[in-house]
């Protein structure tokens, strides 16, 4: 018989590597090769049935006929161990997907499974059908992207927004973080209905003249909504219900301002969830030098979460798949209000008190020098102080004046059950 040798030694047998291992089935010695080649050689010579030779080599007469077949199709060579064949499930993820899915995710480390599954369906990228989202989130677990030990607890929340893209935008500024010299105030507006940002602005500051002049801009590019949403505070809010320079800029515009409920920043939900958002994709993740680099930043962000990031409030379409420009232009000059003959007008003073009645009713100083309409109501006396179509307040002349004459009333605030002649 063949000489033994360790099951660690190699061998060249015509200039492939022979690694002398145990044979898969009942070999009784380690040179599996030598045994094979010694195997066939015996059985083409003759005078030994298959079954014998078979019982003398101490193997089934299937690795026998098997090992036959092997050295008339291809020699010699056929006996040499072969490396199992790696055995594949019909129903396993394309090593493309995944390498495909693990590049995409690494690009944008905080979007999840349904996301990632979305924007490589839209790049059609991969070849091969794509896995189930409870598939990919496996996969990103098993590379380690996401922890598998933390667990989100889903909650289901009642969802509202406007029916049509510039009904109303949403506009806030992001809490401002630091420069290597200076801050930036990131300013946010968004659109309700479709998600779409339509401003997201690199300020040095939160004052009004700030705000108005890349309003302005954005104005210019996207026309004007309908309606906006802000919160409480400068510049956008006064003291208590009064108007500010760029609210009335805004009304003069003939865009409706509302405010949010106060302490309640889940008002403008849709812009505060976007705040966190642009957190964990780009404030955190880079280092801001000036102004001018983190306005190209935010172009850029703009760019990929209005046309490539999958927004699951649209059933993971893109906000630019929902959003058209408002058919509202920009007037190359800013209007003054027109009001019907026979209309209550009054010229809002320089203080930004009128006179009605022999009263001094306080406006706003943001009103001043602008004309202002008093319309009657239902009831007797009490009259809507309005600018153009919008109502700032009501006049209430019902019951006598108990303060001194010269001393300014304020507006009561309006309500919806006040209606109009």
């Amino acid at each position: 018989m063949g000489n033994t040798c360790p099951a660690s030694e190699v061998t060249l047998f015509k200039g492939v590597e022979v690694a002398h291992g145990d044979e898969a089935m009942s070999w009784n010695t380690k040179d599996s090769f030598t045994r094979r080649r010694e195997f066939v050689e015996l059985l083409t010579t003759g005078g030994v049935k298959m079954s014998e030779l078979c019982r003398r080599f101490e193997v089934s007469r299937k690795t026998g006929y098997k090992w036959k077949q092997r050295f008339a199709q291809a020699g010699e060579i056929a006996l040499l161990d072969r490396k199992a064949r790696q055995v594949r499930r019909s129903n396993q993820t394309e090593a493309t997907v995944e390498t495909a899915l693990l590049a995409l995710r690494q690009e944008h480390p905080t979007w999840g499974p349904r996301k990632l599954r979305q924007r490589l369906q839209d790049l059609g990228l991969s070849p091969e059908p794509l896995p189930a989202v409870s598939t990919v989130g496996r996969l990103l677990k098993r590379a380690g992207c996401i922890d598998a030990a933390v667990s989100v607890q889903h909650q289901a929340w009642q969802r509202f927004c406007r029916a049509e893209p510039n009904e109303l935008w949403q506009m806030d500024f992001k809490g401002h973080f630091a420069l290597h010299s200076g801050r930036c105030h990131p300013l946010t507006v968004l659109d309700d209905c479709s998600r779409y940002l339509v401003g997201l602005q690199a300020c040095a500051n939160e004052q009004a003249a700030t705000v108005q002049g890349r309003l302005h801009r954005i104005f210019q590019l996207y026309g004007l909504p309908e309606c906006i949403l802000c919160d409480n505070g400068p510049p956008w809010a006064g003291s208590g219900p009064e108007h500010t320079v760029l609210t009335v800029w805004l009304l003069r515009l003939g865009v409706r301002v509302i405010h949010g409920r106060p302490f309640h920043p889940q008002t403008q939900g849709k812009d505060e969830r976007f705040h966190r958002t642009l957190k964990a994709d780009l404030l955190s993740r880079c280092d801001w030098r000036d102004l001018r680099v983190s306005q190209q930043r935010f172009d850029a962000y703009r760019r990929l979460y209005n046309h490539d990031r999958p927004h699951e409030a649209l059933a993971l379409k893109v906000p630019a798949s929902h959003y058209r420009p408002s058919g509202r232009t920009m007037p190359s000059h800013l209007p003054v209000a027109e009001y019907a003959s026979g209309e209550l007008v009054r010229l809002v003073k320089s203080k930004g008190e009128i006179t009605f009645r022999n009263r001094f009713f306080y406006v706003g100083r943001a009103f001043a020098t602008l004309p202002v309409a008093l319309r009657p109501t239902a009831q007797d006396g009490l009259f809507r102080l309005c600018y153009a179509s919008f109502t700032l307040g009501l006049i209430d002349c019902r019951s006598p004046s108990s303060l001194p004459k010269g001393h300014y009333h304020p507006l009561a605030p309006h309500s919806k059950n006040v209606l109009p002649h």
